[in-house]
């Protein structure tokens, strides 16, 4: 889940570097974000999950967009609820913007979840994540993956690793993964780790 691109374009992103991104007992969706006004970009038109007021970390969230996605998260994996797939056989991340929508995800809304990924992706100083975290101490949650280039010029190493720590702080259990000469892409290795991981959390059982 990348901004400004569609499901399908991540898709084939990742095939093109893992050929084998596939599991046999695992259904694997790449959906495509609301096209939506996107204030860094001076309000163009633009496929992404949710609003900003700016691509740093140390200004406020814009709540009320992020309560808009949401719904459209929670009717997603109700919809494979009532397929007859639980929470917590579900695994949820993304890129970038799509990384920050998996912690809102699994760490605000449905805390049930098999695991919780983010390549690129930070999350606000006061963000409500952090919130949530604070106010249901000794409460379970899905453990985490997280992966960094160290030569990210638009999401720079040091707020994946704040985030990262934030979260352990405040009792999140899981990895974080630097990636050498990366700027803000993926890479086949961080897809193999992803992968490998994913296989961990959703054994064929």
């Amino acid at each position: 889940m990348c901004k400004g691109s569609t499901g399908a374009d991540i898709k084939e992103w990742v095939r093109l570097m893992v050929e084998q991104f596939s599991f046999p007992h695992v259904k694997v969706l790449f959906p495509t974000a609301p096209l939506q006004p996107y204030t860094p970009a001076g309000g163009m038109m633009s496929n992404v999950w949710f609003d900003r007021a700016n691509i740093t970390p140390d200004v406020p969230e814009k709540l009320d967009s992020l309560a808009r996605i949401e719904t459209e998260v929670k009717n997603l994996i109700k919809t494979e609820n009532d397929a007859g797939i639980p929470s917590d056989r579900i695994i949820v991340g993304g890129f970038s913007m799509g990384g920050a929508l998996a912690f809102h995800t699994g760490y605000r809304w449905d805390r049930k979840l098999a695991g919780v990924f983010a390549f690129s992706s930070f999350l606000n100083y006061n963000s409500a994540v952090y919130d949530e975290l604070k106010n249901n101490t000794g409460v379970t949650y899905p453990p985490l993956l997280q992966i960094h280039g160290n030569q990210d010029d638009l999401v720079p190493l040091k707020w994946g690793e704040e985030t990262y720590q934030k979260l352990k702080s405040l009792g999140i259990q899981g990895s974080f993964f630097v990636q050498e000469r990366l700027g803000h892409s993926l890479n086949r290795r961080g897809i193999k780790i992803i992968k490998d991981w994913i296989d961990e959390k959703l054994p064929n059982s």
